[in-house]
């Protein structure tokens, strides 16, 4: 996108909204962390306080078990961890926020790839008196697979470990470490207690030795963009709209939602995976006419000239065009209960096209200990994260993971009844890219 300030206005995007999601280990405490954050910012309505006190009373707790106010499913408070995704929404006069609370047991890790898939930070919780562990390293992975570009360290419970800064420092130190190998570009580490409230919203009096924000302090200012003016420019056609009235009998216009860049009347634009080259005619907005358009603007774009343009298909900028393929090398999670396996046919949704496709290949599957490669593992099983080989029916037009999260991005569907499989990520990742493999033929009609 290379708008003027004119066109859009500055901070419109970059300051008001983060999206970010928490994580860690059963017991860390995220969903007190949570709770304390709503509290302390003065975003609980009574009658919600009152229903949790009334719940904690219940339990037999002496004051209010601020974890109640995300878990809300019964499993959840009865067993006291959290299993599916909570999303709140609260706002402080510096920022708005959704925030996504994931589980933290390793059997709904994949829970952590909904709620981060969208992230623009990711605060990752360890207990200070268990320090880094596997399913720590399992979120740093998936944040650093996912692209999140902020990762908070929240070293948890440090009241349980009398406030030690050495404490603190050795868990920072081994996770960034982590991190970093990983790829993750900033790791932010800061020492709290969120039973005690210390370093949530209020700095702490008991780690005198800690000088860094806390952690409302850093989610208000941490600079991020939603302005995807680095991805390259995409709209994916959702629906064509021809009205054949009398008002408007040849308006032929095609809808979609921009997934990253700028289109203006007069570009010059291609459409994939055909290939025919036109020019923008006109952009309409809200049901008028604009001259220019931007992501995440939902519009209905006009073209000069009638092209076979359909559902699925992918308008770009002529100067800037993918090359379609059917071979196409990710690195998934796998997120379904049923394993994944080499020669497994199945949907596969990028945007708002989807496609056969069948698993070529599982090169390898990633170790978290020492983000080692267990070459050829034959399948992938639930909340596991891989390599592999999809060759699809159509030519598709992916971006890399790496360059653009909208566009590099897809699922892995099961043809049979509808559910999502893997999420994956066009492109390198952990492994270096594996050369695709060839085209065979396959039965049922999936000969591609």
């Amino acid at each position: 996108m290379t708008s003027t300030a004119a066109e859009q206005p500055a901070g419109l995007f970059a300051t008001t909204l983060l999206r970010f999601a928490t994580a860690g280990s059963v017991d860390d405490g995220k969903s007190t962390l949570v709770g304390r954050l709503l509290h302390d910012s003065k975003s609980v309505l009574a009658d919600q306080l009152e229903a949790v006190e009334h719940a904690s009373r219940s339990r037999g707790a002496e004051g209010p078990d601020l974890a109640l106010l995300t878990d809300g499913l019964r499993a959840e408070r009865e067993q006291g961890i959290t299993i599916d995704v909570a999303y709140r929404y609260f706002a402080t006069p510096r920022r708005r926020f959704i925030l996504a609370d994931t589980p933290g047991h390793v059997q709904y890790t994949r829970n952590m790839v909904t709620g981060a898939s969208t992230a623009d930070l990711a605060v990752v919780l360890v207990d200070a008196r268990n320090g880094v562990i596997e399913q720590t390293r399992r979120h740093a992975a998936v944040a650093a697979l996912l692209r999140v570009p902020h990762v908070v360290l929240a070293v948890n419970k440090m009241d349980l470990v009398a406030y030690a800064e050495p404490v603190f420092a050795k868990i920072a130190e081994e996770f960034t470490a982590y991190a970093t190998e990983l790829g993750v570009p900033e790791v932010t580490a800061i020492p709290i207690s969120a039973l005690a409230g210390d370093n949530v919203v209020e700095p702490s009096a008991a780690m005198d030795w800690y000088d860094g924000p806390t952690v409302l302090e850093h989610l208000e200012t941490v600079p991020v963009s939603h302005d995807l003016t680095g991805c390259h420019t995409r709209l994916p056609v959702q629906y064509v709209i021809r009205p054949q009235t009398a008002e408007h009998p040849d308006y032929r216009g095609y809808a979609g939602q921009i997934a990253a860049g700028t289109f203006r009347v007069g570009d010059e634009v291609t459409v994939l995976p055909s290939g025919h080259t036109t020019k923008v005619a006109g952009i309409d907005l809200l049901g008028r006419p604009v001259d220019v358009a931007w992501t995440p603007q939902s519009v209905t774009v006009l073209l000069e000239d009638d092209l076979d343009i359909s559902r699925g298909d992918m308008i770009v900028p002529s100067t800037d065009t993918p090359t379609p393929t059917q071979d196409i090398a990710a690195t998934v999670c796998h997120v379904a209960d049923a394993p994944l396996r080499v020669g497994q046919r199945v949907l596969l949704k990028h945007t708002t096209r989807t496609v056969k496709a069948i698993v070529k290949q599982i090169p390898s599957r990633l170790t978290l200990d020492d983000l080692s490669q267990h070459p050829n593992p034959g399948l992938l099983a639930a909340n596991d994260i891989g390599r592999v080989l999809v060759r699809t029916a159509e030519p598709l037009a992916l971006d890399a993971y790496a360059d653009s999260r909208r566009t590099g991005s897809f699922l892995l569907i099961d043809p049979a009844d509808g559910t999502t499989l893997a999420a994956g990520m066009a492109g390198e990742a952990f492994a270096k890219a594996e050369a695709p493999a060839s085209a065979t033929d396959d039965e049922e009609g999936w000969d591609f």
